[in-house]
């Protein structure tokens, strides 16, 4: 069955109770492995570090706004049947060899984010390289590149829903549980730190980091972006079947919808949470010491959130946890990555991504270009930080795309039969403009 076709014989009546609804999540469970590597073990506990408790907001804020904008990417995606892409490329706006100029905008700043992944590339290795010192880093990023590499060549949908699930609730249940367990060392936390970090105060010398956890935490450009391709394969818009504007079809969509809303608001709670946990090491123990996260110290600085709190033995569990959490990173990057230029490529006339003969042997390939591509770049810049931070943000400027496609697939896409109530656009609105905020400021960071 292709995953990405639509018929009325693919057509399946929608979970109607909150425990069947259960059985059909799984979209983002794998966004939530993406969200849970880089930009909560690293960019998250280096803001900690950088700036004590005083920017949490900028974490929780970073990780409640932006889900909206993600369950609209879904929505549409389930009552049109299109792939990101595909409907990027049919917003207005000029086009250029048959590609709109969405298409262009997100080749450019996808390209560039392959940096970030290179930058993740390095700290996989750095993490291995502490564990086995006799072997160089530059070796381990290899490995990292080509275990990245058949991992996503050799699975399917199914194999990257289950994996995700696992990494996600391996190392954030331990993560949560040394924040439990600071609580009987000098480095307790308080309400009145947890305060302060409530009050909305960005100190200057912390704005470059507060943008960059803004874009990669929470769902950032990347897993908005490619949130749809999951309810594709997962077969959301495959169940509820091609828009014949039936009464039929209306009850399918609405119902499907309901379960990927389930699905967006269950992992946003999960995420949000390791996040702040995360943010509450790093604030409690490095800031404490004076002490951020850089260069080739980069993993032996963050392991110390592990160390105070649980004592020198916790330094092999946090070095397998690292890798793990960082690897599900790259995995899934890797695995979303092969999908969305894929579909980038058709939309310039490369291929035909509906084509399932075309599209897997695209997917095939990628899924070797892609980590080698991370695992280069690496070894040229090898300053893992840096390159990790840059991309995140880019992936903020890519943002503001990202809100103008929401606005297009809201008010002039949806089917009427579909539009939400005022509470959700509400919600909507300040996800829209808090993002918009944050690109605008970015933009003016880097000019």
């Amino acid at each position: 069955m292709d995953a990405y076709a639509q018929s009325q014989s693919y057509t399946l009546e929608p979970p109607r109770s909150f425990w069947k609804r259960l059985k059909h999540l799984g979209p983002s469970l794998i966004l939530t492995a993406n969200i849970v590597g880089s930009g909560e073990l690293i960019m998250t506990t280096s803001l900690g570090a950088k700036a004590g408790f005083v920017t949490l907001w900028v974490v929780i804020i970073s990780c409640l706004v932006k889900v909206t904008i993600q369950l609209e990417f879904g929505k549409h995606a389930i009552s049109s049947g299109e792939t990101t892409l595909t409907s990027f490329n049919k917003l207005p706006g000029p086009h250029w060899k048959q590609a709109s100029w969405s298409i262009w905008t997100w080749l450019l700043i996808k390209t560039f984010q392959f940096i970030q992944y290179g930058g993740i590339i390095g700290g996989v290795a750095l993490a291995l390289n502490i564990a086995f010192p006799s072997i160089a880093v530059w070796i381990w990023a290899v490995v990292a590149g080509l275990a990245t590499a058949i991992l996503t060549a050799q699975g399917k949908y199914a194999f990257f829903e289950k994996f995700s699930i696992f990494l996600v609730a391996s190392f954030s249940l331990y993560t949560l549980y040394c924040v439990f367990a600071l609580q009987y060392t000098s480095y307790e936390l308080s309400i009145l730190k947890i305060a302060e970090g409530l009050e909305f105060q960005l100190p200057p010398e912390t704005i470059g980091y507060a943008l960059a956890v803004f874009g990669i935490t929470g769902v950032g450009a990347d897993e908005i972006i490619s949130y749809p391709y999951w309810c594709l394969e997962k077969g959301y818009a495959r169940y509820t079947g091609p828009n014949d504007h039936s009464p039929e079809w209306e009850k399918r969509a609405k119902g499907w919808i309901k379960v990927m809303y389930l699905d967006g608001l269950l992992s946003m709670c999960i995420y949000t949470i390791t996040t702040a946990a995360f943010y509450a090491l790093g604030a409690a123990i490095l800031h404490e010491q004076g002490q951020v996260p850089e260069g080739y110290q980069m993993i032996a600085t963050i392991s110390q959130i592990y160390t105070e709190a649980l004592g020198p033995a916790a330094m092999n569990i946090f070095l397998i946890g690292a890798v793990v959490t960082l690897f599900s990173t790259l995995f899934v990057a890797s695995a979303s990555g092969t999908r969305m230029f894929t579909d980038g490529l058709a939309q310039i006339g490369v291929l035909d991504f509906y084509n399932p003969e075309q599209r897997n042997r695209w997917f095939k390939i990628l899924a070797w270009f892609i980590p080698i591509a991370w695992t280069m770049l690496f070894l040229l810049m090898n300053v893992p930080l840096f390159m990790i931070m840059a991309g995140a943000i880019s992936l903020t400027l890519l943002l503001l795309l990202v809100v103008y496609a929401a606005i297009v697939f809201r008010y002039r896409r949806l089917d009427k039969a579909l539009h939400p109530g005022i509470v959700y656009d509400i919600f909507l609105w300040i996800s829209m403009l808090s993002i918009l905020a944050v690109g605008v400021k970015s933009l003016l960071n880097v000019y």
